[in-house]
């Protein structure tokens, strides 16, 4: 069984599907840290992320693998690395390429077949990736509220951030995931919607797991 679970930065979407993926003993799989791991190698070289040729030129020397929690890029661990805001939108702009999004969408089918048992979140997981997914969930919130959740996020790891500028850059990111012609971030009708403004993560997921799944 495939579930697809998609949506915008701080939906919740992360921490449902892999509280989903726990309680059913299913292989959890997070896109966005394999682009954020690929996002982490530009940084490092210093090439301008807005750079297509540059950027794609990595592609052929770049392996990324997921085991549980952790994100290795090249064989080394980058879990700790990958999780900041400037991480986060060089990710974005990267993702915009037909050529990355090529190459991650392989490895993550790859993942997901092998496992056959997968929760697959990130923003194409439904429409681009496992486009036959058995269950899809759109997650999403307000701008507020995921800026808020971001700030929460951050804070608890240590880094001092400002509210208003979380809120701009979710969204700016929110602009470009929408707006990209490559994969863009949108529920089809064949997705569920859930809206977590206001609902506690608990609340979330009891609907998804007695409401969608069980009842599958």
């Amino acid at each position: 069984m495939i579930i697809a679970i998609d949506g915008p930065a701080g939906s919740g979407k992360s921490t449902i599907a892999k509280l989903v993926a726990e309680r059913l003993n299913f292989t959890y799989i997070d896109t966005g840290a394999m682009y954020r791991a690929f996002a982490l190698k530009v940084k490092r070289l210093g090439i301008d992320p807005e750079d297509q040729i540059q950027v794609v030129s990595l592609i052929e020397n770049t392996d990324i693998k997921i085991e549980g929690d952790k994100v290795f890029l090249d064989g080394e661990d980058v879990s700790q690395f990958i999780r900041t805001e400037e991480i986060g939108n060089i990710a974005s702009k990267i993702a915009r390429y037909p050529q990355v999004r090529k190459f991650m969408v392989k490895m993550q089918r790859q993942i997901g077949i092998k496992a056959k048992n997968a929760v697959i979140e990130g923003r194409d997981a439904g429409t681009v990736i496992f486009p036959d997914a058995d269950l899809k969930i759109f997650m999403t919130a307000s701008p507020q509220v995921r800026a808020e959740r971001r700030v929460q996020q951050l804070k608890e790891k240590g880094f001092l951030v400002d509210y208003n500028h979380i809120l701009q850059k979710i969204i700016e990111r929110d602009k470009m995931d929408y707006e990209r012609k490559e994969s863009p971030l949108r529920p089809t009708e064949d997705y569920i919607v859930i809206d977590t403004t206001g609902k506690s993560i608990e609340e979330v997921l009891d609907y998804i797991i007695n409401n969608l799944i069980y009842k599958k």
